[in-house]
């Protein structure tokens, strides 16, 4: 069984007197900074000059270069993308760094694949939050806080696990228990989670719709049918409340038996094999050193990937039966530009 950490394992006074760095106001710097200022630590920020660092500024923190910001901090969080961030630590921040401090991370994926090899004087510690940044901040502000993993790599100080657990505190993290992870575990779990999971459930919803458009039926209602109504997002959010067993009782009857009478045919024995093989590749590394590959040639196939998603013509259709269901006005989140 996981170790779990609550409120009450946390002492916060570990935290007294200690400058706080957030390195990177991005989608998770931006809430773990607001929280801990809320929590009444000093938040210093640490962001290369960009629109990043003007909304830090706006909302009331004092900004620096990354390089200080290290420098003068005794807690490192580290919130930059993993593709940047070995670069980043090895110019800006590994010369400013000094005997017992602490470097925190939110996702174990640049240790675990050595991206970033820490002094021997330095902890080394992890909070994960299972969350998006939005969410991160929303069970901050309500008090619901939001599940997550916490670690420790390396302990100089012998005060690893005490300082982790008063930042996870600090954070909200520890609200709701946070679980105890290796770094190596958690880049592999989130790696799987991405590559099998959500690109099955992306496949699965292409290959719905495709089947259901030959068979003549109106686009607009196979969107709405399979997820645009929001029917979907709503059970999946339940979930995460009562369980996968329980939230069958949000569906019919008929639905149920449906389900269940009809899920043994997708327990494909080559679906298992590609899963596997997919975490095979993440242990070995083998996805890092390709993704790190791909950032070092300017992304050209991610680049062709969105491309080639683009051009599929169902898209067209369900940006369709959105204006249908919001109007012309609608709100529409922008993939990456490439």
């Amino acid at each position: 069984m996981a170790v779990v950490y609550r409120d009450t394992d946390a002492n916060l006074g570990l935290l007294t007197d200690k400058q706080i760095a957030v390195i990177g106001y991005g989608n998770m710097g931006r809430p773990l900074a607001l929280n801990l200022r809320d929590s009444a630590f000093p938040v210093l920020i640490g962001n290369q000059s960009d629109s990043f660092a003007v909304q830090a500024y706006h909302d009331g923190f004092e900004v620096t270069s990354i390089a200080q910001a290290a420098a003068r901090s005794d807690l490192i969080l580290m919130m930059l993308p993993d593709e940047i961030a070995g670069q980043v630590y090895l110019s800006e921040i590994a010369p400013g760094l000094r005997q017992n401090d602490t470097l925190v991370f939110a996702s174990g994926y640049t240790i675990a694949f050595g991206f970033i090899e820490p002094p021997p004087f330095v902890d080394v510690v992890l909070v994960a939050p299972q969350s998006v940044g939005q969410g991160v901040r929303e069970g901050y502000v309500t008090g619901t806080g939001f599940p997550s993993f916490v670690g420790v790599s390396q302990d100089a100080s012998g005060e690893a696990w005490g300082r982790v657990l008063a930042l996870a505190k600090a954070l909200g993290a520890l609200h709701r228990g946070a679980l105890e992870m290796t770094f190596r575990q958690e880049a592999e779990l989130d790696l799987f989670a991405q590559q099998a999971l959500l690109a099955g459930i992306y496949s699965l919803l292409t290959g719905a719709i495709e089947v259901l458009n030959r068979e003549g039926f109106p686009p607009e209602a196979i969107f709405l049918s399979l997820y645009l109504s929001g029917e979907l997002g709503y059970v999946i959010s339940r979930w995460s409340e009562t369980g996968l067993l329980p939230s069958l009782k949000l569906h019919s009857l008929t639905a149920q038996y449906g389900l269940l009478s009809r899920i043994e045919r997708f327990k494909d024995v080559k679906l298992n094999r590609q899963m596997e093989l997919i975490l095979d590749s993440i242990r070995k590394g083998d996805f890092a050193q390709e993704w790190a590959d791909e950032y070092g040639d300017n992304y050209p196939r991610l680049e062709a990937l969105h491309r080639r998603l683009k051009s599929m013509p169902l898209w067209e259709r369900e940006r369709d039966v959105l204006s249908l269901l919001h109007g012309d006005d609608s709100a529409e989140i922008q993939p990456p530009a490439f």
